[in-house]
């Protein structure tokens, strides 16, 4: 991934001194807190199954935890988020024009990141026009300072027959390296089997969560037939997941699967699909960020522990 040297010195310089204490910081705490799950492995990686290149389980949402300006406090922790992603073998990092400043703040952040970020960059287009979707992706290759972006997605399938074509040219052109659509509404998806039964794509991202769980019937087997990699969004289904779990006793085999919180083992829930291929639990805390990377390792579920799960939330 190659991050274009937008910044001028004295803009990195500023943006260097307010995170580079918050790398010290959460670096040590991370080490006491952050799951011992990995036990010096690596995280998990599945295939794309367009490629065979090789995707880390686990990834980062930037939904607005991202969208915060740097004289924000909110802004200091985001650089040791990216950190924890990163040291947890994690790369994928989804964007959108629609989520704010989020596009601006990862291209900053990814900039002045040392050793140069792994990341592999999902962003969006989202927007009616050919000329205006060109705009909004031209764009968003300069607010994340690269130029390359791993992933390009038509959200919500807004237009999609209208940015399909350019997506495809850019992808031959090597400015983006795989296509995809994203949806996150059961309404939508007999249009999202329409389009996966008409169109050759590298990516669907789709909302899929332990009580939300519409996309098993027909969506996940219909990727898998036809070779399309999976992004789980909302995989806390929204956070109302998590807020019913707390407080709860987790089974007595999470250990089996190498697992010390709900927000881990609802993740893992999600991945013991094989027909997903990465969860993006967003976030703006380094601590949330470790927890959520816990899931990328250990053993996957059963199917008893998976209905046990189900059985649980109702």
């Amino acid at each position: 991934m190659s991050h274009t040297e937008g910044c001028s010195r004295r803009r990195l310089l500023t943006l260097a001194a307010g995170v580079s204490a918050v790398f010290t910081f959460d670096r040590a705490l991370a080490t006491a807190t952050s799951p011992s799950a990995s036990g010096g492995q690596t995280m998990q990686t599945r295939a794309i199954p367009s490629s065979s290149e090789r995707l880390p389980l686990v990834g980062l949402g930037t939904y607005r935890g991202f969208d915060v300006a740097p004289g924000d406090p909110a802004y200091r922790p985001l650089a040791a988020v990216l950190d924890e992603l990163f040291r947890k073998g994690g790369t994928l990092i989804d964007s959108s024009p629609m989520y704010g400043r989020a596009e601006e703040t990862t291209g900053e952040l990814l900039s002045i990141h040392e050793p140069r970020s792994p990341a592999f960059l999902a962003t969006k287009v989202w927007t009616r026009g050919r000329e205006e979707g060109i705009a909004q992706m031209e764009n968003s290759f300069r607010l994340l300072r690269t130029e390359r972006i791993d992933l390009m997605q038509i959200h919500n399938l807004l237009d999609w027959q209208t940015h399909l074509p350019t997506l495809r040219e850019w992808k031959e052109q090597g400015r983006i390296r795989y296509i995809g659509i994203t949806h996150y509404t059961p309404s939508a998806y007999e249009e999202v089997e329409a389009v996966l039964k008409a169109e050759q794509l590298d990516f669907l991202q789709i909302n899929y969560a332990l009580d939300d769980r519409g996309v098993e019937k027909r969506i996940l087997p219909l990727c898998r037939e036809r070779g399309v990699a999976v992004i789980c969004n909302r995989p806390f289904g929204g956070g109302e997941l998590l807020a019913r779990l707390k407080g709860k006793p987790l089974p007595g085999w999470v250990s089996d699967v190498q697992v010390n919180s709900w927000p881990q083992l609802a993740l893992k829930f999600l991945l013991s699909n094989t027909a997903v291929t990465c969860v993006i639990p967003g976030t703006g805390n380094p601590r949330y960020m470790a927890d959520n990377a816990g899931a990328g390792f250990g053993s996957m579920l059963t199917d008893a522990q998976r209905q046990q799960l189900i059985a649980l939330v109702g």
